[in-house]
């Protein structure tokens, strides 16, 4: 099932040059381990962890008190606790650079461009985490940002965690009570929002949802209106409001002395997408957070002080927690908000010309997008500076591969990498030292026992099974909210596997140590018995010139399951009886009979989550005649009435 196909070799310096080649130098004489490959680093990572946390903590350079104990057993995974005797702050790490290098570039699509120095960004965390603190924001209060991805949303973001406040943000295009059903649970003090954002030229208003919101959620005490849209916005919200850029100049920007917090001192209010009812609040620690974000992206990324750092995402995701840790390394963050396809499809691709990216962050539907758009980046765009492709959010299938590597740069690291919010980091993800092979993900996370189990609790090679992490994490949440005796959080992760960490993704481990992740486990469609993952379907599927997109499911029939493919046509196109006998000839040719669906059907939209992700959860509710009981998760709910429509008819 895998492929032999190499798509890119890592430069020779790589493999001296890179962070994790000076790390395993380091190893060589810290611990007097010598590694010749990265599968040795990694199976020494998991056979000595507390040696691994502990000697990344010092490689790091983490600012804080690291304590005697590295690791804390406890009976359950779950209890389990990294560094319990280390403090740190947060944004003291996040603000180390001192220097006039930018650590901002920031495009709001093609209407407006700041830029800020780190020197500059750190006057202004002073001045707005003197300013909350005058508000009474205190250690432990909630902070929550209704905002577009801006500089100033970083920069709330840090005065917050400088304070020991905890941070959870959702983006603007959330309806109201897609947000009170998040940030109403948390019961936040300050609420954060702009008076609006951009969208493909128009300008949006966010004002009138605030007032919803801030009248919905009694917690509030006061609201920071940040101008975006306007130079000096009006509003009506009722309360203790005040215009961001007038209140923040009333303090002091000079240093802040910081506050040291234990290691598990939350930091983030994370949610899950909602899609099966009220969204999980789900909870994570400063120190876990940044040793795993700096882990990530010095190791396996190589994210340093010359990089130019992109990725594109709103703040209701969690790769903007991720992105934001650039600022650890050194790093300058590129920041997008708008639309992706803005300028004929063209403005991230401007963007990442005219600023020099050298990290390119994005997900498998934008790749998609511009393959199906006919656009060649490599003969439209000079990125001679782009090093690394990320993308995440969706499996990236085979042909996703060919395409960067023939219309976007030859010669380029193409980084598929999976985690998710619940651990606000990847359980799989790239290495620079390392070869791409088509269709695989590099290689399991340092420091993470990454396993595949079959039905039975075994570990497979070779064959699709469930990803488990069978030992404690430092970046597995400190708790959920609300959740006083942990059943919520074990019903979540520990319920399928006893002791052992279920993520929830369907996937496979071979014999070299790459990934083939083929879908949500939840998701799985299994017609006569036998387990499918989705994206081996979809693989087959967007090949076709005629679809745009598409979207497949199980529905229950006869007493069996039976797989329905939804698909979304380019323009001009019609679903015909030639153009259905074609999908399902390349599907039983590239896959199996048991993955040609039952039923072909057109429709005019997708369902997707706000992080941008296909909901096959709903769409597999709808046409099963379940309700979907928290619509204000998805970008679009208004495309699930098709489905209803459709689920009254087929046969």
């Amino acid at each position: 099932m895998t492929n032999e196909q190499v798509m890119w070799q890592p430069p020779e310096q790589n493999l001296t040059t890179t962070s994790i080649a000076q790390f395993c130098e380091r190893l060589k004489s810290s611990v007097a381990q010598t590694f010749t490959s990265y599968n040795e680093l990694y199976s020494w990572s998991v056979a000595e962890p507390q040696k691994f946390w502990s000697e990344f903590w010092e490689f790091a350079e983490i600012i804080g008190s690291k304590g005697n104990r590295v690791f804390k057993k406890q009976e359950q995974f779950s209890d389990c606790r990294w560094f319990p005797d280390a403090s740190l702050n947060f944004a003291e790490n996040l603000l180390r650079t001192s220097s006039e290098d930018e650590a901002i570039v920031f495009w709001g699509e093609d209407k407006i461009r700041k830029r800020l120095s780190y020197a500059e960004l750190q006057k202004e965390v002073a001045k707005m985490s003197r300013c909350l603190k005058d508000l009474g924001v205190n250690k432990g209060d909630r902070v929550a940002a209704y905002l577009p991805n801006l500089p100033e949303t970083i920069i709330c973001m840090l005065a917050t965690t400088s304070l020991g406040a905890l941070w959870s943000s959702c983006s603007p295009d959330f309806g109201v009570s897609g947000v009170v059903d998040r940030f109403g649970q948390i019961e936040p003090v300050i609420l954060l929002t702009a008076d609006g954002y951009w969208h493909k030229g128009r300008s949006l208003d966010t004002l009138e949802k605030a007032k919803e919101i801030r009248a919905k959620i009694p917690s509030i005490q006061h609201t920071i209106v940040v101008p975006y849209v306007n130079a000096s916005p009006t509003h009506n919200i009722s309360g203790n409001v005040h215009l961001y850029n007038e209140i923040k100049e009333k303090f002091s920007d000079k240093p802040i002395d910081f506050e040291q917090f234990p290691f598990n001192h939350p930091l983030y209010i994370m949610f899950s997408s909602g899609t099966t009812g009220k969204p999980k609040c789900i909870v994570h620690g400063a120190g876990g957070t940044l040793i795993e974000h700096l882990k990530e992206l010095k190791l396996h990324t190589n994210v340093c002080r010359d990089d130019r750092f992109f990725y594109q995402t709103t703040c209701g995701w969690m790769m903007w927690n991720w992105l934001v840790s650039g600022l650890a390394c050194g790093a300058t963050l590129m920041l997008y908000d708008g639309a992706p396809f803005h300028n004929d499809g063209k403005i991230l691709l401007d963007f990442a010309e005219q600023e020099k990216f050298t990290v390119f962050g994005t997900n498998a539907k934008y790749i998609s997008a511009l393959e199906n758009q006919g656009l060649t980046p490599s003969q439209s765009h000079d990125l001679s500076s782009l090093r690394a492709i990320l993308s995440t959010g969706s499996p990236l299938i085979p042909e996703n591969y060919d395409y960067v590597y023939k219309s976007i740069k030859e010669e380029v690291l193409l980084s598929s990498i999976s985690g998710g919010t619940d651990i606000i980091g990847c359980f799989v993800l790239g290495c620079p030292t390392l070869p791409v092979y088509r269709g695989e993900i590099q290689c399991r996370s340092l420091g993470y026992d990454v396993q595949i189990y079959n039905e039975k609790g075994e570990p497979v090679t070779n064959e699709m099974g469930e990803l488990v992490c069978t030992a404690p994490f430092p970046s597995q949440p400190v708790m959920f909210w609300n959740d006083p005796d942990g059943s919520k959080m074990h019903k979540a992760y520990f319920s399928h596997f006893d002791n052992v960490w279920r993520h929830g993704d369907w996937a496979m481990l071979t014999e070299r140590g790459t990934l083939i992740i083929s879908g949500r486990s939840d998701t799985v469609l299994n017609p006569g018995g036998v387990r499918i993952g989705t994206a081996e379907i979809y693989r087959q599927v967007e090949t076709i010139s005629e679809i745009e997109e598409a979207i497949v499911v199980g529905q229950k029939w006869e007493d069996d399951v039976r797989v329905i493919l939804f698909v979304k046509l380019q323009s001009g196109s019609l679903l015909t009886d030639d153009l259905c006998k074609a999908i399902s000839a390349k599907i039983r040719k590239e896959a199996s009979p048991f993955h040609v669906p039952k039923k072909i059907l057109a429709v005019k939209d997708i369902p997707r989550t706000r992080s941008g992700k296909i909901s096959e959860v709903a769409v597999r509710k709808t046409i099963n005649g379940e309700e979907v009981t928290n619509t204000e998760a998805l970008a679009n709910p208004e495309s699930l009435q098709e489905y209803r429509d459709i689920a009254k008819t087929i046969s």
